[in-house]
């Protein structure tokens, strides 16, 4: 589903060149629920920047879908985008102004679908991270972990191949982020592929795969131990 090449990203920094991702190379397959986990400026989020085509790489090789995504528009990627991946983030990115029900529904407002196919969507979506009686409530009248499961909803109403979740308990107290663990874990169960960016290598391990990245460089890691070099966290 997702094959990265030999990808390379710098930034220029002032006068000088900062690397950010080298030679990286890396599948996920179809259901998998796979975390990439890394210290403060290890790369993390260039990495996910690139994997969600919101940024493209200066060299390598990125084919979502079987498809190589550097071939694409700048219309075509955002196309692609809101057809094959979801996002959730640390901060939810709700509108504050519209209700759960409203927030979740915008993927699909995207798309061009019938207002009443799209409520009926939203309800079901709600319903299935467990908000159902919470539609007509913003963003300030819900938990932090409520915001989440609203922005999951959302990830989710439009049925992406991929769900990409940056640090998605980052901003939420322990036991509400083992909650939010346990539905991402029930929808990978369900046949979700679930990629998770974290500093959390205790959080990782909950997942099916570690990835670790130090130094924009990946080593894979699936006990949850620190091969290749990587440090632990």
């Amino acid at each position: 589903m997702i094959r990265l090449s030999h990808i390379e990203k710098s930034y220029c920094l002032g006068s000088e060149a900062v690397q950010a991702l080298s030679d990286i190379s890396l599948h996920v397959r179809p259901g998998e629920f796979v975390s990439i986990v890394g210290p403060s400026g290890s790369g993390k989020s260039t990495l996910m920047n690139i994997l969600g085509l919101l940024d493209i790489p200066d060299s390598g090789a990125y084919y979502l879908d079987g498809q190589e995504v550097s071939t694409l528009s700048d219309n075509g990627l955002a196309a692609l985008r809101n057809q094959k991946i979801g996002f959730v983030f640390q901060n939810f990115n709700l509108l504050s102004k519209l209700s759960a029900l409203e927030n979740v529904k915008l993927p699909l407002s995207l798309r061009g679908i019938r207002q009443k196919e799209m409520t009926a969507a939203a309800h079901d979506y709600l319903q299935r991270v467990g908000l159902g009686g919470r539609e007509r409530h913003i963003p300030s009248q819900l938990s932090g972990g409520q915001q989440q499961r609203v922005a999951i909803a959302r990830a989710l109403i439009g049925q992406p191949e991929i769900i990409l979740a940056d640090e998605p308990t980052g901003a939420l107290d322990s036991k509400t982020s083992i909650e939010i663990m346990s539905l991402f874990q029930r929808l990978n169960q369900q046949g979700q592929t679930i990629v998770l960016i974290t500093h959390n290598l205790g959080l990782a391990r909950e997942t099916g795969r570690v990835l670790q990245i130090f130094d924009g460089r990946l080593c894979e890691d699936t006990s949850g131990g620190a091969p290749c070099g990587c440090p632990q966290s």
